[in-house]
């Protein structure tokens, strides 16, 4: 196991006929394992992923890995890593880590929470952690959502799993009365110190680190009208520029799943901005003909750094990722 562990991947890699760009996508690095975000990892095992990585990969900033995906000229085992919505532990947790394999990534930053506040998931993870074990049953019948009993960790991962799952498509306005009537349920503080400030967004640039659009207010694009997609990312970018005091380049989709979060209409509206290249959700590694604002990338789940590399290869092998049609 040890053998295959340190010689296949680079002997995988070699046999490709093409040099592709693999990139990960990340969201939170917690302190500690979190029972209701099973999905998010924690500083040990990013850490692990971080010293894997910087062994069997050669790390790029995304926009110098976009231009040189198209140039031809991407090295062997190329990986870029990525972050999206702009949580305050990509600062506090993520960087460190980072810093001390030498690696670089691309934070894409949603501006609207850099003036405080939490997106509306947090929100729900929150209020559910709030009622866990209060007796009380979550009744959410008048959306059509149905009852949860919060009596136990496990019911109440359930809950959290549902719940976002059907509220993350809903009209922003009936989203958004989701999460107020849920707030409207606990009287109990919630924790609501997950973003960060302009100030960490600006130290993340300054670390060498790269910062990229994410829309202002985090929507799903095909629930607006176009005018209203054009002012979620000119807004945002305009902001994360003012901040920073530069221009920057590339822009990931929220949610990000071809046709059903955005389509082509968005996509124009992607490069009238000005960005010179998107990322979306659909699982692959991009090849040269892949339309650089319709780039993969995929989250990595594994617990064991063998099941990860053979996740990496999996995913180099996914020549055709979903495109808007």
């Amino acid at each position: 196991m040890t053998s295959l562990f340190t010689t296949y991947p680079k002997q995988f890699y070699s046999l490709l006929k093409e040099n592709k760009l693999s990139i990960l996508i990340y969201h939170q690095v917690l302190s500690k394992p979190d029972p209701l975000r099973q999905d998010t990892v924690d500083i040990e095992d990013f850490g692990w992923q971080m010293a894997t990585i910087k062994k069997y990969f050669s790390v790029l900033p995304l926009g110098e890995a976009i231009e040189r995906l198209h140039k031809k000229s991407l090295p062997k085992r190329v990986l870029c890593i990525t972050f999206d919505d702009g949580y305050l532990d990509n600062a506090t947790n993520a960087l460190p880590i980072l810093k001390k394999h030498g690696l670089c990534a691309t934070f894409f930053i949603t501006s609207k929470y850099l003036e405080g506040g939490q997106m509306w998931n947090d929100t729900i993870i929150e209020v559910i952690r709030n009622k866990q074990g209060d007796g009380s049953i979550l009744d959410l019948n008048k959306y059509g959502f149905g009852q949860y009993d919060l009596s136990t960790i496990e019911h109440c991962q359930q809950a959290v799993k549902y719940i976002i799952t059907r509220v993350k498509h809903l009209d922003y306005s009936i989203r958004q009365e989701v999460v107020d009537y849920l707030l409207n349920l606990t009287d109990k503080p919630l924790v609501d110190n997950f973003m960060m400030s302009k100030y960490d967004v600006m130290a993340l640039s300054q670390e060498g680190m790269e910062i990229g659009g994410h829309t202002h207010s985090h929507p799903i694009l095909s629930r607006l009208s176009l005018k209203e997609v054009r002012n979620e990312i000119c807004t945002n970018k305009e902001k994360l520029e003012g901040i920073l005091g530069k221009s920057i380049n590339i822009f990931a989709y929220p949610n990000g799943k071809p046709n059903i979060d955005f389509n082509k209409d968005h996509i124009e509206i992607v490069k009238n901005a000005g960005y010179m290249g998107a990322v979306t959700t659909s699982w692959g590694a991009a090849q040269y003909k892949t339309d650089p604002y319709q780039i993969p990338r995929f989250t990595p789940w594994d617990q064991t750094p063998l099941r990860f590399m053979l996740r990496l290869m999996q995913n180099a092998l996914c020549y055709q990722p979903e495109m808007c049609s």
